[in-house]
């Protein structure tokens, strides 16, 4: 097992160069380099958890995109919502996509923090190696590692060679990509890289719509994606370094919502498992998805002397804009979907602008052969965003839907580290760290419901409506007004809810209906009869009623609009960890040692009732840590035997709960007749388990890597508001519901990954496959568990019965890659989910809701590469 020296390369060089590595020799135990101290180190000194996997591993794997990574890396699990990729590790991490959510496990490019991580699939090309810290990183990399960190670390220029490599591929699901590379350098002391990639291809989701418009829809997940990216060094001394890695990407498609599954558990009596979750009765609005992404980063090192020195600054920008593909839920045994008013162009949008800048300068002693070892530093974030969400409920009686559009979210974040390992004696090792870290937030928008109700014939409620249909262009973030306070009369309400878009749809009647109160020409609007609004028994419009032969409706009313949303929270927190190792002989190390992590907090929507949003603080976790990491004599070969225990202490996890939003004056005493779901600090769990890892070359060319994770997780105490039994009759009043004792979402108990390869000559190259089977026991999806359904009157109903079953059985997914290798050409077949499992790895549940978000269909394909 090759060992760390003092002149190992620093944290972003490449222990060889990609284009030119050879199979392993079977004989021989590859040395494993990884960066969870912020340092370049072997991976067997690191006292804690971190997996990491080559960037020509993961090709040979099959596993082309970050989604797909958590089949080599147990414990993981990557969801896609609305194009936000969510990380959770070992069951912790978070669900909360809005612009004040923050992810619970760190996303890194090349070392450097992302706060955003849409997109973040465009960087998965042309890779070193990901590295995945498990645990909370929260003394090195700071903010919102509470669960852990996932680093990309791309292939960076090499000096004094010219290099590179081209690649193209044809895969099922209409897939074909192509991805590139050159190294070239200039002179003897700089180089420069240039990379990109193509891919298209789809989700594997089918439209089984019947209606010749609606089956013309393209299904979601749809994939045309193409990135580049330039890497510059130079070193004009060998004390000093600059580089400069800027990319750009473009995503294009037909977006990344779910299924609803809800209609057809609940006709069918199925469970999820029971259906074909990607059978989806498409109609309405084509999906549309649009994301831009660039960022560059900057990065100066210096030796000087004693101390190194680093300073990187990055900024980022993220350009996302998405129309959801809306569907009538998924198809069931028996279902007539001739049926289906696929008429309905209900849908949802989205829009977020983010610009980024993260510094950090970190200082690190330079002696390796002095007893303290140390790295210290300061980092400072800052984001401003732009977000834009609008939801229509097209072809309903009245205008209604719900807009949440904030022109103006900031977020800051500023810390100092310091983290030490001193040699207390020859075998052993102190190591203590410490952070401070302080946070801030703001936002300035609009949010809440939109609506009015239209009187028809005699006052009859309600008059139907249409907006949202085809051609619709919502402003989002181009709206005109975000100041409430110049909305106060009809015709101001009028004119906002007609500043929600930009074009209307072909067969809107909104901006006809409304026009009129807008304009002041007539305040009881314009009533328009159309079949596709006023038939079925639908009202008609008022044409005898004396108040109303203006050709108005007879009444406009209950105007229900956003509220101002202006709010501000900020936290100070600290982290560390202490600890202690020991070496038991030169390739064995048991250690312990103990650490914290946070992940940020926020603040809740502006209400009526609450002016002055509620704040919620941030979560924290400790964790108490014990392992050995050993190179041993196995059938009389050196392997790698690495095992850890673990246990979590979960702190002011937060849970939604309910809050009183608009309360009924004209009563003695005063009741509440309005709710919302908010943020809260309700929470606590505790997670313990045991994680291990075998890497053994073998006889015959054979190798065998080998992780496992056993975990339990227990909610300590949570009372929540049970989102599944919503009663909007009740002003969206929830019962309680306590959780304890559930299971935290995400957190299967058996956790395994198994690779299994070989590599041999075989005529004038080289032979060699793989086979990655991945396992992982069931979990749920919420944290519902599963539990009774119980209604504010006391009505009982499981879970299954009331359409929201939320556990996912247990399954495996297998991986295959053939490759053969002659001089610098090579050829691979690769196929990924051969047995085409169909998992859930996220849900949304809600009244009538319960929307699945899935792992990759089955994929194959053959590729071939050239390098030089």
């Amino acid at each position: 097992m090759a060992q760390a020296t003092p002149d190992a390369p620093r944290a972003d060089e490449q222990p060889a160069t990609k284009e030119k590595q050879a199979t392993p020799d079977s004989g021989r135990l590859e040395t494993v380099t990884v960066t969870s101290n912020r340092r370049l180190e072997t991976a067997q000194k690191v006292s804690g958890v971190v997996q990491s996997v080559s960037g020509d591993q993961l090709r040979k794997d099959g596993i082309t995109e970050v989604r797909q990574l958590q089949a080599a890396v147990p414990g993981l699990s990557i969801a896609n919502q609305e194009g936000n990729v969510e990380i959770f590790i070992r069951g912790v991490g978070s669900a909360n996509n809005t612009e004040l959510g923050d992810p619970g496990a760190a996303p890194h490019l090349n070392g450097v923090y992302i706060p955003r991580p849409r997109g973040l699939g465009l960087m998965f090309y042309d890779l070193e190696r990901v590295e995945v810290n498990k645990g909370p990183q929260g003394t090195l990399y700071g903010r919102n590692a509470l669960a852990g960190t996932l680093n990309i670390i791309t292939a960076q220029p090499r000096l004094n060679e010219f290099s590179g490599y081209a690649q193209g591929e044809v895969s099922n699901r209409s897939g074909h990509g192509a991805e590139a590379a050159v190294n070239v350098p200039i002179g003897s002391q700089a180089a420069i890289r240039i990379a990109g990639y193509q891919s298209t291809k789809d989700y594997g989701f089918t439209n089984v719509s019947t209606d010749p418009v609606a089956s013309q829809l393209k299904p979601a997940g749809q994939e045309n994606n193409r990135a580049l990216r330039l890497s510059a060094r130079w070193e004009p001394t060998e004390a000093l370094r600059f580089s400069v890695v800027a990319d750009t990407g473009r995503e294009r498609g037909t977006g990344y919502p779910g299924a609803n599954i809800f209609s057809a558990v609940t006709a069918s009596g199925l469970r999820a498992e029971d259906l074909d979750l990607r059978r989806v009765v498409y109609r309405g609005a084509q999906g549309d998805m649009r994301n831009d992404l660039w960022g560059v980063l900057g990065k100066v090192e210096a030796d000087l002397g004693p101390v190194s020195a680093e300073f990187n600054a990055s900024r980022r920008s993220v350009d996302f804009w998405q129309r959801n593909g809306q569907s009538d839920g998924i198809d069931w045994p028996g279902r007539d979907l001739t049926a289906v008013n696929y008429d309905n162009y209900s849908t949802q949008y989205w829009q977020t602008l983010s610009k980024s800048n993260v510094y950090e300068l970190v200082l690190r002693s330079n002696d390796g052969q002095s007893p303290l070892q140390w790295t210290t530093g300061v980092f400072h974030f800052k984001e401003k965003q732009g977000v834009g969400y609008l939801s229509l409920a097209d072809a309903g009686c009245c205008y209604w839907g719900s807009e949440f559009t904030m022109p103006d979210v900031r977020g800051k974040s500023t810390a100092a580290y310091i983290d030490a390992t001193f040699k207390v004696a020859p075998d052993w090792r102190a190591l203590a760290g410490f952070r401070r870290t302080k946070e801030s937030k703001s936002r300035y928008g609009v949010g809440g419901n939109l609506g009015v109700v239209l009187g028809g014939e005699n006052y009859d409620c309600c008059y139907a409506t249409r907006w949202g249909t085809d051609g619709f262009q919502p402003a989002l973030l181009s709206r005109p007004n975000f100041d409430m306070s110049k909305v106060t009369t009809d015709a101001q309400r009028a004119q906002f809810i007609l500043q929600t878009f930009l074009t209307p749809g072909r067969r809107d009647l909104v901006g006809q209906q409304l026009g009129p109160v807008a304009d002041g020409s007539n305040p009881n609007g314009a009533c328009i009869d159309r079949p596709d609004v006023n038939g079925n028994g639908r009202l008609s419009c008022p044409r005898t009623n004396p108040a109303t032969t203006n050709g108005g409706f007879s009444y406009l009313s209950a105007w229900d609009l956003p509220t101002q949303q202006y709010g501000a929270s900020s936290a100070q927190y600290n982290d560390f960890r202490i600890g202690v190792e020991h070496d038991l002989g030169r390739d064995a190390m048991v250690y312990a040692k103990f650490s914290t992590g946070h992940k940020a907090g926020g603040f809740n929507d502006t209400f009526a009732t609450s002016p002055i949003p509620e704040v919620y603080g941030p979560e924290k976790l400790s964790v108490l840590e014990v392992g050995s990491r050993n190179v041993i004599e196995l059938m009389g070969r050196r392997s790698v035997v690495n095992l850890s225990a673990f246990y979590y202490d979960y702190k002011n996890q937060v849970f939604q709960d309910l809050s009183c939003i608009k309360v009924n004056t004209e009563v003695t005493p005063n009741t509440c007749n309005g709710y919302s779901l908010v943020n809260r600090n309700i929470g606590a769990s505790r997670l313990y388990g045991l994680e291990g890892e075998l890497r053994m070359p073998l006889p015959a060319g054979f190798s065998l890597d080998l992780n496992a994770v056993l975990l339990q997780t227990r909610i300590r105490s949570a009372v929540v508001a049970d989102a599944r039994a919503i009663d909007y009759g009740q002003g969206g009043k929830a019962p309680q519901l306590s959780l304890a004792g559930n299971e935290l979402p995400l957190a299967s108990k058996v956790n395994v990954s198994a690779r299994l390869q070989q590599a041999f000559t075989l005529g004038p190259g080289k032979l060699d496959w793989q086979a990655l089977l991945s396992y992982r026991s069931s979990y749920y999806l919420t944290q519902y568990n599963e539990l009774d359904v119980v209604t504010l009157a006391g009505a009982r109903t499981s879970a299954q019965a009331a359409g929201f079953p939320d556990r996912q059985k247990g399954y495996a997914t297998l991986n295959l890659g053939l490759g053969y290798t002659l001089d610098r050409y090579r050829i691979e077949a690769f196929a990924a989910n051969v047995t085409n499992e169909q998992a859930s790895t996220k849900a949304l549940v809600g009244s009538s809701l319960n929307v699945r978000f899935l792992n990759d269909a089955r994929s194959y394909g053959l590729r071939v590469r050239a390098n030089f």
